[in-house]
């Protein structure tokens, strides 16, 4: 299997993973901003983008097992979404290679329950159906859903579908599969046996990871960083781009 990567830069490694329905064009803006200082790797993961001749695994632990030889010896991970999750596996299992973790507009577990604030479990289940019907249209929905709230909502929209459709669609088995990662990965009991440093971003406006959630999160890993932009939704890494940057690239000097 190979998996389709783009590389940009030199020095420290930093890998960075896309979130479902997208692919590594969604990494346009940042990369620039990172590059000058490290070699930045961007994977489109199995079935997304120009890996989607592949299927992706409807578990974090084989999903990793079909990036690791695509991956450099060592390296820092950052991981969006459902990317977030492969990030956190990646960090749990391989410690000698992960050098730091951060996650953005990503959550332990994605589901809301009773105590625990998340995606809506009448939202997945239309997801579901609506990709039996068109998938496209859902893709679209889906990438509606991150901007809500943000005030630049429409212009995001606009430069993502250009990004994300500028590539292969994600074929439907990965897309379908990608909805049962979410569903079902939980990190909760697992976060606090992440040694490595660890920051977590999130946009205050997010209604795929709500803002009642990242003091819950907080609990769960007391020894991670947590930034918080209250003016961005699911996206902070493209809506304020310079600015997640810089944050990140603080993180990193001090790793």
């Amino acid at each position: 299997m190979t998996i389709s990567k783009s590389v940009h830069g030199a020095g420290a490694d930093i890998v960075v993973i896309h979130g479902w329905g997208m692919n590594s064009n969604v990494w346009q803006t940042l990369i620039p901003e990172l590059s000058d200082s490290f070699r930045v790797t961007s994977i489109d993961l199995p079935g997304f983008g120009d890996s989607n001749d592949q299927q992706l695994a409807d578990s974090v632990a084989v999903v990793c097992k079909q990036l690791l030889p695509a991956l450099p010896e060592s390296f820092h991970i950052l991981g969006w979404s459902m990317g977030g999750l492969i990030a956190t596996e990646l960090s749990l299992t391989q410690p000698q290679r992960v050098l730091s973790l951060a996650t953005v507009g990503s959550s332990p577990f994605f589901i809301e329950e009773s105590s625990w604030p998340g995606i809506k479990a009448s939202l997945m289940q239309q997801f579901y159906q609506q990709l039996d019907q068109d998938f496209g249209k859902t893709i679209e929905r889906f990438m509606a859903v991150q901007a809500m709230g943000s005030p630049y909502a429409k212009a995001l929209i606009k430069q993502v579908r250009e990004w994300v459709f500028a590539k292969p669609m994600a074929n439907p088995k990965s897309l379908l599969a990608g909805l049962k990662l979410l569903e079902e990965t939980d990190f909760r009991t697992k976060l606090g046996e992440i040694n490595q440093p660890f920051i977590r971003f999130y946009g205050r406006l997010d209604s795929l990871v709500p803002a009642a959630a990242i003091n819950l999160i907080d609990e769960l890993a007391p020894d991670s960083e947590c930034e918080v932009f209250p003016h961005c939704a699911h996206m902070p890494f493209i809506s304020q781009t310079h600015d997640f940057a810089t944050r990140y690239r603080r993180f990193l000097s001090a790793v």
